[in-house]
């Protein structure tokens, strides 16, 4: 059950609302400190960090564990909850066919080069294992030498990257996507 959509809805809640993600020891203290603070409830850190897989751990989750952190996100309970996410979500599934590049598909060395709005552009170096590094980054807050994980590129699309530098998430293109993609091979002819 802590695997399921409606579960993982409710842990990006909770992480939105106190906008902060869910990484370390001391973010699951914080967490439970801040249920504390606003309902007078009592979370432990170690029920928290199985909710959200830190640890390993019971499957289920109590009724009243999801009951006080639906209210922690500002609703009367887990099954209010589950009816705002059913009511109140946009259509979240969709197709669509776009050009794009997989990390699966490249070889160590090989460059990625991206823009999006208003004049973003970086090259990418492909590490192996879905890891790159920033070879060239203009006009972004990416910089040079910044290491990240990414399993796609997708033209039109927000680029997502994962443990950029080891620690955080981010979001390149977020509102209108990747007005560029190409590619280099590192294959010597």
């Amino acid at each position: 059950m802590k695997n399921s959509p409606e579960i993982q809805e409710l842990r990006n809640a909770i992480e939105k609302s106190v906008s902060r993600r869910m990484k370390t020891p001391a973010d699951f203290n914080f967490l439970a400190d801040a249920v504390w603070e606003k309902l007078k409830e009592n979370i432990s850190s170690t029920t928290l960090k199985r909710l959200w897989g830190y640890i390993n751990g019971a499957e289920t989750i109590r009724g009243s564990t999801l009951n006080i952190l639906s209210q922690f996100v500002g609703l009367s309970n887990w099954q209010a909850f589950l009816e705002d996410l059913n009511n109140n979500s946009p259509i979240q599934s969709d197709a669509f066919i776009v050009p794009k590049i997989e990390s699966k598909n490249l070889t160590i060395g090989d460059l990625i080069e991206v823009s999006w709005q208003p004049n973003r552009h970086c090259v990418f170096e492909y590490l192996g294992n879905n890891r790159y590094v920033a070879a060239k980054a203009e006009h972004s807050k990416l910089k040079a030498g910044d290491t990240f994980e990414c399993l796609f590129f997708l033209q039109g699309q927000p680029l997502y990257l994962d443990n950029l530098n080891g620690e955080k998430s981010y979001v390149a293109g977020k509102r209108d996507g990747l007005s560029r993609i190409a590619f280099q091979s590192n294959k010597q002819n």
